[in-house]
């Protein structure tokens, strides 16, 4: 249902922390609103720990995309247990497969997968490659053996707040499919206020570009001066949906903060530029709300240190990202020498005098002519 409100509440300011006298959030940042449904229960899925599609474990293991991977194939670069790889054929836990003769590690189907979230700055894109050389968030992310980063959706060049990351290529496309009609949330800063025409036409629809559009909520979040904040929730993603939506009525959007998508929220702790990964009892969340299963195979156990560290936010590193599809050159070893070349060698080899000025072969030299051995020059 369409809803449309304005309140005289305070100015909206999405950076601030709690206000006096409310709780601080817990270190469960993820809650299950009420609101959001879960999947049908007939889209349930079972995770299986039998033979998978090549393509698909290739992908998880963190080489590229399902479509790059079907492209490696038809290459004649991946082998399976020795033979050339074709494209369809399953592989599984027991089966070597080789990158240009190097082991690929597969990853554990049946495996809990992860999730981080972070806290986007503007000024950083959503992309492992990039023209023009810019940041992109793909450099922040923690190193992972055996799996790769895919990120839950995009956020503009200039537009920050919540980003979501798995390992999950299955989650993720719950998260983004358009049949899903999940939720994002987002807190809108424009130049000037919205009239009650305005309003209703960004609930009813706008034609853009790329056809009609429109908010399934906005609500007046007040503001200060020639600013307001609005709160506006939409089920799709297409490309600048949310600017273009302003701009189509003449309002300047000065700043695009997500704060929500489907049932994970922008923890308050989580400050700009850090990250968070949820444990494993939030991850299962998230998936019964995707309608995906649980893992129930036994996870791996966590250091001392990775249990202290799960749920706590964190400034990530920057790392130069590289190219698992590289080729890599084979070591060479230097060749042998033969007996012939350590001869040559040795008689070409300049002699090295030892330090002090002490020359050993001068030294030979004299003693086989004090012998009368023809030493001599």
């Amino acid at each position: 249902m369409k809803k449309t409100t304005r309140s005289s509440a305070p100015s909206y300011k999405p950076d601030s922390t709690a206000a006096k006298g409310r709780k601080r959030p817990s270190a469960t940042p993820v809650r299950i609103r009420e609101d959001s449904e879960p999947a049908p229960a007939a889209e349930l899925s079972a995770s299986s720990s039998g033979p998978q599609r090549l393509h698909k474990v290739l992908a998880l293991a963190g080489l590229g995309s399902r479509r790059e991977m079907e492209t490696l194939i038809e290459s004649g670069r991946i082998t399976v247990n020795g033979e050339p790889a074709q494209l369809g054929m399953s592989v599984g836990p027991d089966d070597v497969v080789r990158l240009d003769r190097r082991p690929v590690r597969l990853p554990k189907i049946d495996q809990m997968p992860r999730i981080l979230l972070y806290h986007k700055l503007e000024g950083e894109i959503v992309s492992r490659d990039d023209p023009e050389h810019r940041a992109s968030v793909f450099e922040k992310l923690p190193h992972l053996r055996g799996a790769k980063w895919v990120a839950v959706g995009r956020l503009d060049f200039n537009t920050c707040g919540l980003l979501i990351f798995t390992t999950s290529g299955e989650l993720a496309n719950h998260f983004m499919h358009p049949r899903y009609e999940v939720e994002r949330e987002y807190a809108v800063r424009v130049l000037g206020e919205l009239t009650e025409g305005q309003l209703h036409q960004l609930t009813e629809g706008i034609e853009l570009d790329d056809g009609v559009a429109n908010f399934d909520v906005i609500q007046d979040r007040g503001g200060e001066g020639a600013n307001h904040w609005y709160q506006v929730i939409l089920r799709e993603g297409k490309k600048r949906e949310v600017r273009r939506l302003f701009e189509a009525l003449g309002m300047q959007v000065s700043r695009l903060m997500r704060v929500r998508f489907g049932p994970v929220n922008l923890p308050a702790r989580l400050k700009r530029g850090q990250m968070l990964e949820l444990p494993p009892k939030e991850v299962a969340a998230v998936l019964e709300w995707a309608g995906l299963a649980v893992p129930k195979t036994q996870q791996r156990q966590l250091s001392a240190r990775e249990k202290e560290q799960v749920g706590k936010s964190f400034k990530p590193k920057v790392r130069a990202l590289e190219d698992p599809l590289a080729r890599k050159p084979a070591a060479r070893r230097p060749a042998g020498k033969t007996s012939a070349t350590r001869a040559s060698s040795a008689r070409t080899a300049p002699a090295k005098p030892a330090a002090g000025g002490f020359d050993p072969a001068t030294k030979q030299r004299r003693s086989d002519r004090n012998r009368n051995r023809g030493g001599g020059r």
